[in-house]
């Protein structure tokens, strides 16, 4: 989880998981789907809760290339979850959001330096996830799961120390299979 204090109109049940993470969480379970992302205005609620508000702009180009890099990550994250490994076109696709930007290291007067440097500012936070996501392949792709709760499609970076977590929220998506088994055992 990030530092960084959520947006309080942000309606999502799952915020603060790491920015790639985050990003899939736009959408969550609804019917239809809940999609924080459908909206302009979503997008700069996205920004915020993210931290990045002060480091994108809220136009539409920007959006976009959020919505595709959604996409990019969650065929990444299905693959892992389903194959534990990623395929040819998932690393192409994810190289291709890498490609609009660099990471661009300097000595400071204070010290080294590293900033992010985009061939066009709408890519800023796609950049920024895929390069989350990255890391989070670094810490441990298996540690990347989708909620066991077969109504959730929310998605968590698991830091316990087992490894073994399953919900997005035990007091929310635990709590409801525990009851669904509990039902299961008086019915039967």
């Amino acid at each position: 989880m990030t530092d960084v204090k959520a947006d309080p109109r942000d309606p999502r049940p799952l915020i603060g998981e790491p920015l790639a993470l985050d990003l899939l969480n736009t959408r969550w379970a609804g019917t239809p789907v809940n999609d924080l992302l459908a909206e302009p205005d979503g997008y700069g609620i996205w920004l915020a809760s993210a931290g990045l508000a002060d480091r994108c702009r809220t136009a539409d180009p920007g959006l976009t290339a959020l919505r595709e890099t959604r996409e990019v990550i969650a065929g990444a994250v299905q693959e892992l979850c389903g194959k534990g490994e990623l395929g040819a076109e998932a690393v192409a696709r994810l190289n291709g959001v890498l490609r609009q930007g660099r990471l661009r290291r300097e000595l400071g007067p204070e010290g080294p330096t590293e900033r992010v440097e985009v061939d066009r500012p709408e890519w800023l936070a796609s950049w920024l996830a895929v390069d989350d996501f990255l890391d989070l392949l670094d810490r441990g792709a298996r540690r990347i799961k989708q909620c066991a709760h077969e109504a959730c499609i929310l998605y968590f970076f698991d830091t316990s120390q087992n490894g073994r977590r399953r919900w997005c929220r035990m007091a929310v998506c635990g709590n409801r299979a525990k009851a669904a088994r509990h039902y299961e055992k008086a019915r039967g």
